[in-house]
């Protein structure tokens, strides 16, 4: 890919803010992602009480308390996999795939946001889960 100097000043400046923006601690990629992608169903605070899970066949779980039904540890990797959705085959709670494959739909916003190349875009999409992942995870109830 052939970067111009307009493309690279324009890029050099995004990256710039969104390091300032992390360092000051005003970003969380996590918080965005949950926000832009789970809140609708599981609650702006993740209890499970968001305005579309009542249009759901079974309710939203309560994602703050994923720890305590886990002999209190986070199940990381299992988060990983349901969020991913390439892996997994039950979701338990969800029942049949209800929740979308957020993978998926990470993978095509990689697209759209013109990352190529299909290590980039799998790149994309994994920082996404894995951000996710640490949000939830700070979210555990004690």
């Amino acid at each position: 890919m052939r970067v111009t100097l307009p493309r690279c000043v324009v890029l050099t400046g995004v990256w710039l803010v969104s390091s300032l923006a992390v360092a000051q601690g005003r970003f969380d990629l996590g918080k965005r992602v949950y926000d832009n992608s789970c809140a609708s169903c599981h609650g702006v605070a993740a209890k499970g009480d968001g305005p579309l899970t009542r249009y759901l066949v079974k309710p939203s779980p309560d994602l703050t308390l994923l720890a305590r039904h886990n002999g209190e540890v986070f199940p990381r990797d299992r988060v990983a996999e349901v969020i991913d959705g390439r892996t997994s085959t039950e979701i338990g709670p969800h029942g049949s795939r209800e929740m979308p494959i957020w993978g998926d739909v990470f993978r095509k916003d990689a697209g759209t946001a013109g990352v190529r190349g299909a290590r980039q875009v799998e790149r994309h999409a994994q920082q996404r889960v894995q951000a996710l992942v640490d949000y939830l995870a700070r979210l555990q109830e004690k």
